[in-house]
C-alpha cells in the first residue's frame, strides 16, 4: 500500500499539487513510524526530499527544513555523499533567508567538507555560489564574491549548466555593484535574470537572485530599478504557487513600493499580515515588512503603533533606523536619535550606510551637531558618486541643500533642490518629494520671495495631506495664514497690532515705507476692516500674534 501511495504522491508532485503530495507521503511516512520504523518511516531519501519541496512549496518552511534534516541524514548514511550536500546548501540557503546566519553557516561548513575529497560537479557550483554571497553580505567582501562568481562560471561551461550559468552572473553583477561598478553589475544581473525567468534555476535559488537584488535598489535608493525587477519576480512567482514563501515575498517588495507612491492604507492593511506570515521562512523580508510600518504609521502620527513594528523588525534582526532615531527626536529626545544613528552606521557596510546618511543630517543639523551633518553629507556624496544612482544622487544633493540652507545660503539651496525633487517626482517618491517642497519654500522664504514660498510650502502641504502625514500637515498649519494674507502681510500687521508705525515697520522689514502702505492696504481688503484698530483686533482673533519679529530680509 505504502509503494502505491508514493507513487500516486510522485505524480501529484509533477502535476504541481503539492498539497496531496505531501498528505501522501506524511500517510507512508507517519504509519510507518507508528509501527516502529525510524521516523522518515519507509520513505527513501529521494521521497523525504519531494516531501520537504512540497511542504516548502505549501509555505511551511520551518516543516520543510525540518524533513529535509532527515533526508539529508538518509542521504549520508547512504553514502550519496554529493546528493548528501546539495541537501545541506539548500538547507544553509533556507536558514540565511530565515536570518539565522550561523546555523546557515554551519551547513554551508559541512556541505563543504562532504564535496571536498569529490570530483567536481554542479553542486560545487551551488557551493561556490553560497560562499561568495555569504561573503558579500556578512563582510561586504567583493573579491571573494567576484572569484567566487569566475569559478561558478567555470562549472557552468564545464558541465553546460544553464542555472549555474545564471548564478555565476548575479554573483558577479553584485560584486560588481558592491564594487561601484554600477553599470557593469546591472548589466550581468539582466543577463542573469533572463535564464531566472526561462525556469532553468531551482526556485529556492531563483528567488534568491531576485530577492537579493530587489533588496541592493532599495538600498541604493533606485526605485525604479527595484520596481522592474519586482515586477519580474512577480511574473515569475505568480504562475508557481501562492502559496510558497515567493508569493509574499514578493508582496512586500510590492508593498515597500507602493509605500514610496504614497498608498500608505493599503499598506496598513497587509504589511502586517504578510510579514507575520513570513517569520520562521524569510525572517530579514518579515523585518523590513515591518519597519516599512514603523515608517508609515511614524508619518502619520502613529507613534505608539510605529514603535510596536519597529521592535518587530528588531526582533527579527532588522534595524529599525532611522526610523527609529526619527521617532526619538519627534518625541523630543534629539540625543538619543543621533546616538541610535551613530550606532546603526557603524554597524552598517559602505551601502547599508548610504540611506541612514540623509537623515543623520537632518537630525544633527537640528540638534546643533553641524560638523556631524557635513561629515554624514560628504559621505554620501562619496557614495553616490561611487554607485551613480539616481535615487544617490538625489539623496546627496537633499543633504548638500540642508547644509546651504543651513548657512542661509538660500539661492545656492535652489539648485540641488530642483534636481533632487526630479529624480524623486520621477520615482514616484511622494513623502520626499513634499520635503523638497518645503525646503524650496524655505529657500524663498530666505530669499524674500514671499509668494513663490507660499506656493511650495501649499504644495508641500497638499501632499501630506493626501498621504495622511498628519504631523507635518500640524507643524506646517502655522504657515498658512487666516484669510489668504501673505506671509509678508502677516509680517506686517503683526508688528501694526503691537503699534508700531509705518516708518517703524519699514525700518524693522527694511522695505520702504510705500511698500508697507500697500501691504496694509491688502491686509484691510483680505480681512474686511478700514483701520489700524481694527486690524489689529482682527490679528488677535487670528491668533496673529503682535510680538515683535527679528528684521526680515530685504526683499518685499
Amino acid at each position: 500500500m505504502g509503494s502505491d501511495e508514493v507513487g500516486r504522491a510522485r505524480e501529484a508532485f509533477a502535476a504541481g499539487d503539492w498539497r496531496r503530495a505531501r498528505a501522501l507521503l506524511e500517510r507512508v511516512r507517519d504509519g510507518a513510524a507508528a509501527d516502529g520504523h525510524s521516523a522518515a518511516g519507509d520513505l527513501a531519501a529521494p521521497d523525504l526530499e519531494l516531501l520537504a519541496r512540497a511542504t516548502w512549496w505549501l509555505g511551511d518552511t520551518a516543516a520543510s527544513r525540518e524533513v529535509a534534516e532527515d533526508a539529508y541524514r538518509a542521504r549520508a548514511a547512504a553514502g550519496e555523499s554529493e546528493a548528501a550536500a546539495s541537501v545541506a546548501l539548500e538547507l544553509a540557503l533556507s536558514w540565511a533567508l530565515e536570518g539565522d546566519v550561523v546555523i546557515g553557516q554551519a551547513w554551508l561548513n559541512r556541505a563543504h567538507r562532504v564535496l571536498r575529497d569529490l570530483e567536481e560537479g554542479p553542486t560545487h557550483g551551488y557551493l561556490r555560489y553560497l560562499e561568495g554571497s555569504f561573503a558579500l553580505e556578512l563582510s561586504g567582501d567583493q573579491d571573494s564574491a567576484a572569484r567566487s562568481a569566475s569559478e561558478v562560471l567555470a562549472l557552468a561551461e564545464r558541465f553546460d549548466d544553464d542555472a549555474l550559468r545564471a548564478m555565476a552572473l548575479a554573483l558577479s553583477g553584485l560584486a560588481a555593484l558592491w564594487g561601484g561598478r554600477t553599470e557593469v553589475g546591472f548589466g550581468d544581473l539582466d543577463e542573469a535574470m533572463l535564464v531566472v525567468l526561462s525556469g532553468a534555476v531551482p526556485p529556492l535559488w531563483a528567488g534568491d537572485v531576485h530577492c537579493t537584488v530587489i533588496h541592493l535598489c532599495h538600498e541604493l535608493g533606485d526605485l525604479a530599478r527595484m520596481r522592474a525587477w519586482t515586477d519580474t519576480m512577480n511574473r515569475w512567482a505568480a504562475p508557481l504557487s501562492s502559496t510558497f514563501l515567493y508569493a509574499a515575498v514578493t508582496r512586500v517588495h510590492q508593498l515597500q513600493l507602493l509605500s514610496a507612491e504614497g498608498e500608505w492604507d493599503e499598506v496598513e492593511r497587509e504589511v502586517s499580515g504578510l510579514s507575520r506570515a513570513l517569520v520562521g521562512s524569510h525572517g530579514w523580508v518579515a523585518g523590513e515588512g515591518y519597519r516599512e510600518l514603523g515608517d508609515i504609521r511614524r508619518l502619520s502620527g502613529d507613534r505608539d503603533g510605529a514603535r510596536a513594528a519597529y521592535e518587530r523588525a528588531r526582533d527579527l534582526s532588522v534595524s529599525a533606523e532611522p526610523g527609529a532615531a526619527l521617532l526619538a527626536e519627534a518625541e523630543g529626545r534629539p540625543a538619543e536619535a543621533l546616538a541610535l544613528l551613530r550606532a546603526a552606521l557603524g554597524e552598517s557596510g559602505h551601502i547599508g550606510r548610504a540611506r541612514l546618511l540623509l537623515p543623520t543630517v537632518e537630525v544633527a543639523l537640528r540638534a546643533g551637531d553641524v560638523p556631524l551633518a557635513e561629515s554624514a553629507a560628504t559621505e554620501l556624496a562619496e557614495t553616490a558618486r561611487r554607485h551613480d544612482t539616481p535615487g544617490l544622487r538625489a539623496w546627496a544633493d537633499h543633504a548638500a541643500a540642508e547644509l546651504l540652507l543651513h548657512r542661509g545660503a538660500w539661492q545656492e539651496a535652489l539648485a540641488p533642490l530642483e534636481t533632487a525633487a526630479a529624480v524623486y517626482r520621477a520615482q514616484r517618491s511622494r513623502y520626499a518629494t513634499a520635503r523638497v517642497h518645503e525646503l524650496v519654500a524655505r529657500a524663498h522664504d530666505g530669499l524674500g520671495h514671499r509668494a513663490l514660498a507660499e506656493a511650495e510650502r501649499a504644495t508641500a502641504t497638499a501632499i501630506y495631506d493626501r498621504l495622511g502625514a498628519a504631523p507635518d500637515v500640524a507643524r506646517l498649519a502655522p504657515h498658512r495664514p487666516p484669510g489668504g494674507l501673505t506671509e509678508r502681510e502677516v509680517e506686517v500687521l503683526r508688528r501694526v497690532a503691537r503699534g508700531a508705525s509705518n516708518r517703524d515697520v519699514a525700518r524693522e522689514l527694511v522695505i520702504s515705507e510705500k511698500t508697507v502702505s500697500r501691504h496694509l492696504a491688502n491686509v484691510y481688503a483680505k480681512a474686511g476692516v478700514s483701520s489700524r484698530t481694527a486690524a489689529a483686533a482682527w490679528a488677535r482673533e487670528h491668533g496673529i500674534d503682535a510680538a515683535p519679529l527679528a528684521p526680515a530680509p530685504n526683499t518685499p
